[in-house]
């Protein structure tokens, strides 16, 4: 049989590059993407292709690009995304919109490129990379964790609506992972005299901590092969630490507002 072809968006570093990596090795045909390849001369693990996930035109282009090359795509993996940190009210409107756009917008206009060719060939696996995060809403990283739970929502209601072609969709939600996101992400500036300045500064040198100290991305790349392998996977699939995953078993089962009290706790609110 013929290698699997994969697609992963924003693969140049971080959890994207580990995937790609780790499934090149084990006999996989990687293409994977950037908004930039040139700046990534010396990239050798897989193939980097241009695509931009807000830019439907290069999406429409890297695709072909691949089916052209290959005659098949059998597994999109959408991980392409930004973080952002900020109090809600102090956020500037074109920042949540920039979000939205790349982690919601920009997988639906991939899923979108992808689903006729996988339809055509009778199946695909499309996994799309949402956060732990995205189960609860979260102080001061509230916009990150509405795109990855509206990203969630949409593989829900994609599964259903694609059931009868034979495509398989899932997300895997990674907790804190030490890549360089931080160094990626928008954080809204601490304002001197703002309500939020000492509460918001506390929290936002606690979130890098949590990235900096965060487990070998390479998990979350072992996940993602054993759903490529499993004949039914499931349609959430969360990887971090115990205590990471533990949370959203508490969220399921505590009321909510004992809930919000764990989190105010943790966060030191």
């Amino acid at each position: 049989m013929d290698k699997k072809v994969v697609l992963i968006t924003g693969s140049s570093s971080g959890i994207g590059k580990s995937i790609g990596t780790y499934l090149t090795q084990k006999g996989f045909t990687v293409y994977g993407t950037t908004r930039n390849p040139k700046n990534y001369p010396d990239f050798k693990e897989f193939e980097l292709v241009q695509l931009d996930v807000k830019d439907v035109e290069s999406i429409q282009k890297a695709v072909s690009h691949l089916i052209s090359k290959e005659n098949r795509l059998d597994i999109l993996i959408n991980n392409a995304g930004v973080g952002i940190t900020g109090p809600i009210e102090e956020t500037p409107h074109e920042e949540i919109l920039n979000v939205f756009e790349t982690n919601f917008h920009g997988p639906i206009h991939v899923m979108k490129a992808v689903l006729p060719q996988m339809r055509k060939q009778g199946g695909g696996i499309i996994i799309n990379i949402t956060s732990i995060a995205g189960y609860m809403g979260l102080p001061f990283r509230g916009f990150y964790s509405a795109t990855k739970g509206a990203l969630g929502l949409i593989t829900e209601a994609l599964r259903m609506e694609t059931k009868d072609f034979g495509v398989k969709i899932t997300n895997v939600a990674p907790g804190d992972f030490a890549t360089n996101i931080a160094s990626g992400r928008y954080h809204s500036p601490v304002i001197k005299g703002s309500a939020y300045e000492e509460k918001y500064g506390k929290t936002l040198k606690g979130i890098d901590e949590d990235v900096d100290g965060g487990g070998d991305p390479i998990q979350v790349a072992e996940a993602v092969y054993k759903i490529i392998n499993r004949k039914n996977p499931k349609i959430h699939n969360p990887v971090g630490a115990f205590l990471q995953k533990f949370s959203l078993r508490l969220k399921k089962i505590l009321p909510d507002k004992v809930y919000e009290k764990l989190l105010l706790n943790h966060y030191k609110l």
